[in-house]
């Protein structure tokens, strides 16, 4: 069964397909400095990815992750008001590798070691416009929705 997502950074989608046909489709927040693949740009990079990792399944929603681990915390009103300019990732992590030599693989182009992720984020972020540091940020209920149909080498496509 053809079986992927695909992001398009213009409408600010996720859109999972199986069998040629879209059965869900997210609003999503995509990079703040629109779409590139070069390391530090904090753009979201285009082209062909697999989910390389897939990391929290089972943590409650809200779980904070640093460096792709649970830190024990769920995301509260006094934690966000504590860390105000914190790039949370929440919930769930889907980690992205590029299948594109010298576009998305390899060198200062390359997706795994720029730790893009489709990643959960906290409810008041604004979903629908381009906000995130280069990642694909989904609301918590949403990405638990994609996560449990995602499957580790399930193929990305990443569009302008």
């Amino acid at each position: 069964m053809d079986r992927r997502l695909l992001v398009e950074i213009a409408r600010q989608t996720l859109t999972r397909w199986e069998g040629g046909r879209a059965v869900a489709r997210y609003a999503v927040s995509t990079g703040r400095n629109g779409a590139g693949e070069r390391n530090g740009s904090g753009c979201t990079p285009r082209g062909l990815h697999r989910v390389r990792m897939r990391i929290g399944e089972g943590c409650p929603v809200g779980t904070v992750f640093r460096g792709r681990r649970p830190t024990g915390e769920i995301l509260d009103d006094a934690l966000a008001a504590a860390y105000p300019e914190r790039d949370w990732i929440l919930t769930r992590i889907l980690w992205l590798t590029g299948c594109e030599p010298g576009i998305n693989r390899g060198g200062c182009v390359d997706t795994l070691r720029r730790y893009i992720y489709i990643h959960g984020c906290p409810d008041a972020a604004p979903m629908g416009e381009p906000c995130s540091h280069g990642c694909i940020r989904m609301r918590n209920r949403d990405l638990i929705e994609l996560f449990d149909q995602t499957p580790i080498g399930m193929l990305v496509e990443i569009r302008a």
